[in-house]
């Protein structure tokens, strides 16, 4: 094809096409497109994807009867998963570009959540229109309500807004029901505030991409498996304790407060989950990656430390408070905090230390290995 070749893109970025029509990216050419579009309105004919398809296929019906150089492909991400998906059409694109020469793009889109890769389109190609479609509705009460219905359905709103809401309700029927109601409220909002800080921070990537290498290990037989499996139950017994920390020693101080009740409680539910599974990760990179083992090996050392700072930095705000109960008085408190923060950086620094010994024998075992004819 010659140069100056202009690219219409359409981008399904939460891949509906293939999560529902079972197509896989990249989609290049007019008649691959249009197959494309039919086999996804068959699956789901409400989808607004399948509008921007016949979008771009139109786009370029209508700059090839110009006599211009154009093609049309469709590229997707993942479902599930955006950052994994947002890389795949990185590298769908430099498929395309390479098949095409194409030189200018034209981006097809149904929404704003589809530009959000223009950045990655436009380091690569030169971006000379956006074209969004929209589908018309009925803007009436029962139009509302059935859009809604299709968004609740879609698995990831579902997760991001029906998952808090039960959890919420659920937290405050187990504080009616454990005899502590006037707890109840303080207890519900500290935990959507903890939800809220969690996905504003981005750890919801961090929790999907732990889950997709739970199956990664499952398929493969790897500790890390079991490990993941065993931390992930210590972590939800933390969660609990804490919470039962923070009705046990309810204060009107403040919110730091509720966080230091929620961290004294479960802290170390925490650190035996991360130690666990940091062992399993080192377990199954000595046995199959063993070059990557002094990236990994100091991680049980780093994750005590911190749990270890923070368990003692705990005690001793909430020693200050005179927290009816609490088990440690101020001068004893303080005397927890120091000796807190001197065996986190002991640990810290043996870690670093045993770190720089392994990767020491990895380079030395390295070069034992290429002298060995």
């Amino acid at each position: 094809m010659a140069e100056g070749t202009t690219l219409i893109l359409c981008i399904d970025r939460d891949d509906d096409l293939g999560y529902k029509a079972g197509l896989a990216s990249p989609v290049v050419g007019r008649e691959a497109c249009l197959n494309a579009a039919s086999a996804l309105a068959l699956a789901d004919p409400e989808d607004s994807d399948v509008n921007a398809i016949f979008q771009a296929v139109k786009t370029y019906d209508e700059l090839k009867e110009r006599g211009e150089e154009v093609e049309v492909a469709i590229l997707t991400g993942n479902h599930m998963h955006m950052l994994e998906g947002d890389r795949k059409i990185a590298a769908d694109l430099d498929d395309v570009i390479a098949r095409t020469d194409a030189e200018a793009c034209v981006l097809i889109s149904d929404g704003a959540e589809d530009e959000y890769i223009l950045p990655i389109v436009q380091s690569r190609l030169s971006v000379t229109s956006i074209r969004r479609v929209i589908v018309t509705q009925m803007p009436n009460l029962e139009g509302t309500y059935y859009i809604i219905k299709k968004l609740l359905d879609d698995p990831k709103i579902s997760r991001m807004v029906l998952i808090p809401l039960g959890l919420a309700m659920l937290i405050y029927a187990t504080a009616y029901l454990i005899g502590y109601p006037e707890g109840a409220t303080i207890v519900v909002v500290g935990a959507l505030g903890i939800y809220l800080l969690l996905k504003g921070l981005g750890f919801d990537e961090f929790f999907s991409y732990s889950v997709n290498s739970l199956q990664v290990a499952l398929r493969r037989g790897k500790i890390t498996f079991v490990s993941y499996i065993t931390a992930i139950l210590f972590f939800i017994v933390g969660v609990i304790i804490g919470l039962y920390s923070l009705l046990v020693y309810y204060t009107e101080e403040g919110i730091l407060l509720y966080l230091l009740t929620f961290f004294y409680g479960g802290i170390g539910w925490f650190t035996a989950a991360g130690i666990i599974a940091s062992v399993g990760r080192i377990i199954d990179v000595y046995m199959n990656e063993i070059e990557d083992l002094g990236r990994v090996i100091v991680l049980p050392f780093f994750i005590s430390a911190i749990g270890i700072i923070v368990y003692g930095t705990s005690i001793y705000m909430l020693s200050l408070s005179h927290i009816e109960k609490f088990p440690y008085p101020e001068f004893n408190g303080l005397n927890v905090a120091m000796y807190a923060m001197v065996g986190g950086l002991f640990l810290a620094f043996v870690g670093v230390y045993i770190q720089s010994l392994i990767n020491r024998w990895i380079e030395k075992k390295g070069e034992n290995t290429a002298i060995t004819p």
